[in-house]
């Protein structure tokens, strides 16, 4: 598969090797920038949460997504963008440019209900983002930009000096834990306002509505009192996210859509994105993990159909917000200089078992916080890939990803495809890089921990090279896996049992079909022991350690 791709969707790519979008600016400085208000970009990152790899139109899926579909028209998409397999351990890796156990989120964060259940007391796993760490909106703060935010923060809410705002952002609306009701979000799920947590009165209330208007209206704020003065929004939807709540008008354009089930499902996806070039024809369709729709008797299939169809209108209901942000950008002339770029926290949620959990009575209601739409469908979502959220095989750490900047992507580009792989700290050293930010090396007189990431600016502008020379890990719940270059080594955690490395070659077997352990001995070996070796200095901890530590803390409860 070629690294630069057009697909059949749009336009004839020609490639050319253009001037990097900015100059990397990583010092030990501790003193803002002056904004140069002519030349840096505005930052809006959008993050869905809990969406498969093949959901949204332009990445293979069924689902309307007009407007981000149109972003990838007029931008570019990466085939390999990595996540880090759940939605805390993503979001501050995102928001540090670190590993999630540098940060202090090596597993998750500590809720609402109990906030010492994720605290294990090592270092690596807290329960919340360590303070000696810088944020993006902390760090964009040196190159004068104001800082926006609305949605799931996710990364800590006991204490006060945890929140948005104390860690960089000017205005936060949104929930600070990790889920919440849509249409009802109370106490003690509810909406935060800055630094104060407010009540939702009206009747059409929906959190995905609610964010994207907070969201523009804290830009034109900005852009009416501070004209000139560059912005970074970070729009982290809690869609499609579990609890599976949409209005109903946007439920009825799916209902009957679903009715064939997810074996047929995931072949229409998977031929579809063949012909877009979003898979090598030469990759298989990953196994069908769960059994075939035809067992399920007509009313658990009628159930299903709507859960599906409950959770495709989630996210046509984001994508329509997105376009509502992309009107306001047009019309107050923010567009062509504004880099959007989005993604996805992990790979689609198979949590609530094969048909999914929550009460069928509470579908298509205002009540309920725990319905979701079972593994069938998750297996469907991430077409053509192995496994979901939690695990490191591709199906779990695998991202939909679009960057769209007409001011700086050339138009050669719009619509192709980057199949070199990035992964979230790459975020952290991107921002850095186009807006002439400072990281520091120091925070109150501490070390902070060096960024991991390498900026994508260079792919963004049509250069045809690597970003990563170096391998990336990940570690999450005891999956373990490695990437250099072609190869990944991943293992999957099960408590009492062994557990053995694979070895894949992601160029020509994606979709990790054919184990190469056994053939590749010293490669799987050399991968093994880079892998320990970044555990031992990363602050990731054995597991079972771990999860002994979990189990102490409920017991307490």
């Amino acid at each position: 598969m070629k690294l630069f791709q057009k697909t059949q969707r749009f336009c004839t790519l020609s490639l050319a090797a253009l001037v990097l979008l900015g100059n990397s600016s990583f010092t030990s400085g501790n003193h803002p920038q002056r904004p140069q208000k002519s030349e840096k970009p505005n930052i809006i990152l959008i993050m869905s949460d809990d969406m498969g790899y093949s959901d949204i139109g332009c990445f293979g899926g069924e689902i309307e997504t007009p407007n981000l579909d149109k972003l990838a028209a007029g931008g570019v998409r990466f085939t390999q963008f990595y996540n880090g397999a759940r939605c805390c351990p993503s979001r501050v890796s995102l928001m540090t440019g670190l590993y999630p156990h540098q940060a202090g989120i090596g597993h998750m964060t500590n809720p609402n209900e109990n906030f010492e259940q994720h605290d294990y007391h090592v270092p690596g796993y807290r329960g919340e983002m360590s303070p000696q760490t810088h944020t993006l909106a902390e760090v964009l703060k040196t190159a004068g930009y104001t800082t926006l935010m609305a949605g799931k923060w996710h990364l800590g809410m006991e204490q006060k000096t945890q929140w948005p705002l104390q860690r960089g952002f000017d205005r936060f609306y949104g929930i600070l834990d990790g889920a919440s009701n849509y249409f009802q979000p109370a106490p003690p799920r509810g909406i935060t306002l800055n630094n104060e947590n407010i009540s939702t009165q009206d009747p059409h209330y929906y959190t995905t509505d609610a964010f994207t208007d907070h969201a523009i209206q804290f830009i034109d704020e900005n852009h009416q009192q501070k004209s000139g003065q560059p912005f970074f929004l970070y729009l982290a939807y809690n869609a499609p996210h579990w609890p599976l709540q949409a209005p109903k008008e946007v439920i009825d354009k799916y209902r009957n859509r679903y009715r064939e089930g997810w074996t047929k499902l995931r072949e229409e996806r998977y031929q579809r994105m063949k012909q877009m070039g979003l898979v090598d024809a030469n990759w298989a369709l990953s196994k069908q993990d769960i059994f075939n729709w035809d067992t399920l008797p007509p009313e658990k299939q009628d159930e299903m159909a709507l859960r599906r169809a409950i959770y495709a209108a989630q996210v046509d209901r984001m994508d329509q917000n997105i376009g509502k942000l992309v009107a306001y950008l047009k019309k107050n002339k923010l567009y062509d200089n504004t880099l959007i770029v989005f993604i996805n926290d992990n790979g689609a949620c198979a949590e609530g078992g094969d048909l999914g959990g929550g009460k069928k009575e509470n579908l298509e209601t205002k009540v309920g916080f725990f319905l979701s739409y079972g593994k069938g469908w998750a297996n469907a979502s991430n077409t053509p890939y192995r496994e979901y959220k939690h695990w490191v095989h591709e199906g779990g750490i695998s991202s939909p990803f679009i960057a769209h900047w007409p001011a700086k992507i050339p138009q050669q580009l719009n619509g192709s495809l980057i199949h070199h792989y990035s992964f979230l700290p790459d975020m952290m050293a991107t921002f850095v890089d186009i807006s002439g930010a400072r990281y520091s090396s120091n925070k109150n007189g501490k070390a902070v921990p060096s960024p991991v990431g390498n900026s994508f600016a260079p792919l963004l502008s049509g250069i045809n090279q690597p970003i990563h020379k170096q391998a990336i890990f990940w570690e999450h719940e005891g999956n373990k896996a490695v990437r250099l270059g072609d190869y990944k080594a991943v293992m999957t955690w099960e408590e009492g049992k062994t557990h053995q490395w694979e070895l894949y070659n992601i160029r020509q077997d994606r979709t990790e079909q054919h184990d190469l352990a056994t053939t590749m001995p010293q490669k799987l070996k050399s991968m093994a022991a880079a892998w320990q070796q970044w555990a031992d200095t990363h602050q990731v901890r054995p597991w079972e350690q771990m999860l002994d530590s979990l189990r102490a803390n409920e017991r307490r409860q």
